[in-house]
This record gives structure tokens, sequence and C-alpha cells, in this order.
């Protein structure tokens, strides 16, 4: 028999120059983006790696590897739809998504609403069934350096 399952995810990327800073598929108005093969999204990373854990189907590494060039600047809303689409062919649906962005800058707050409007629109979940947070690290360490962006977060899933 098939139980709930729930996944944790978790994700890093340094801040880079000449890049836009997208988290939650929402682009953010901000000095500096994030370094990475795709545009970077701490945020939609974390999650996608917490739906795809909790089914039990590897990585974002393993099905956008960062060494193939087609990935190269792609959109991490298509790779939380991928991972959305992958849990229904095994027949899983999602219960919830709760995710904390761990940032000095910039302030995320003003962003969650779109970020949530973004991930309902990506996954099908419902506003109240999608929790994002944001915390600082108190000046400690590489984030509190400000030195880049960590997300973190979980998800439950069930069978359909």
């Amino acid at each position: 028999m098939n139980w709930p399952r729930t996944g944790i995810g978790y994700d890093v990327h340094r801040f880079a120059e000449d890049r836009r800073m997208v988290l939650g598929g929402v682009e953010i108005p901000f000095g500096k983006g994030l370094l990475g093969h795709s545009d970077a999204d701490v945020l939609l990373h974390a999650i996608a790696d917490a739906l795809l854990g909790a089914a039990a189907l590897g990585d974002i590494g393993v099905h956008f590897p960062p060494t193939d060039p087609q990935w190269k600047d792609l959109d991490s809303v298509a790779i939380v739809r991928h991972s959305v689409a992958l849990l229904a062919e095994h027949n899983w649906q999602i219960v919830n998504i709760d995710a904390t962005v761990i940032a000095e800058a910039p302030k995320i707050n003003p962003h969650v609403p779109a970020m949530k409007q973004c991930l309902h629109e990506s996954t099908g979940l419902p506003l109240t069934a999608i929790s994002i947070k944001a915390t600082t690290n108190e000046g400690m360490g590489f984030v509190g350096r400000e030195e880049g962006i960590a997300a973190l977060a979980t998800a439950m899933i069930a069978p359909k």
C-alpha cells in the first residue's frame, strides 16, 4: 500500500553580476542574480527536489544535468512542471509545499504572493497548500556575508 510521503529539497547558488534575480519563478529587481546553468532559481530547485525526493524519482541533477547544454538558462518553472508531470505518471498527487528562502538580501516577503501564484499555476495546488517563508542567516556564513542564497523545501505527496 502506498502511504503519503514527504520529501526534502535544498539548493544554494552564489551571487553573480549581469544575471537576473529569479526566485520562485518571479523576477526580483536586484543588482545581481544567481550563478547557475539554468536561471539558478534556488527556491524552485529546492521545491522540485522535495517533490522528486518524496516520490523517490531522483533529483533535478538527474533530470536536468548541468553538463547538458540544452538546459542552459532554463526557466526553473519548467523544472517544477516536469517534476509534477513525473509525479502524475507515477500516480502521485501533491498535498502541500512548505519552503524557506535564506537570504540577507534581497527582501523576499514583498514577492511571496507572486511566488505562491507561480507555484499554484505550475503545480495546480491551491494557494492555501503553498507556504513560502524567508529568513536571514543573521550575518553568519556565506549567506550572512551576502555571497549567495539558499532555500529549503518540504513537500508531501499522496497516492492518487
